[in-house]
């Protein structure tokens, strides 16, 4: 068995609307089946905000009109990225509260690590079906998740 150790930094978005919250569905990763908040890594020499526009923009389809800091946190994560190979993440986030400017998100593939991006009644969310971060940020919200 062989262990490689990772760390991942990434800028992600919570996208509410009444009582919905848009989130990804993972394709692959750490989190493959997961609904996770839309963003990613932070590319050599961008800016979170950067980042944070440019994921959501391919992962959602969205336009971020403005953007607020809400945390910055982090996970550990220990999966199987194939046979006998480890990842041992750690992750960390800076999560930002987000508005956007069109309402429909794009529900199809990015072809990379995202099966669609929808929104989700937040009341009915339970947690083993969210990533840590997602969890994470809905909770912080003050949303109760089962």
């Amino acid at each position: 068995m062989k262990t490689v150790v990772k760390t991942h930094v990434g800028a992600y978005g919570i996208i509410i609307k009444s009582n919905e919250i848009a989130l990804v569905r993972k394709a692959r990763g750490g989190y493959k089946g997961k609904l996770d908040l839309p963003g990613g890594g932070i590319e050599h020499t961008e800016l979170p905000e950067e980042a944070l526009k440019r994921e959501i923009m391919e992962e959602a389809g969205v336009h971020v009109i403005n953007d607020k800091l809400f945390d910055v946190t982090s996970t550990n994560i220990k999966w199987e990225m194939e046979k006998d190979v480890y990842e041992d993440l750690h992750h960390i986030g800076v999560l930002y509260i987000v508005n956007i400017l069109e309402d429909k998100l794009k529900s199809d593939a990015d072809g990379l690590d995202s099966e669609g991006t929808e929104w989700y009644d937040i009341d009915k969310l339970t947690k083993d079906i969210l990533s840590p971060f997602a969890s994470y940020a809905i909770e912080k919200l003050g949303y109760k998740i089962n």
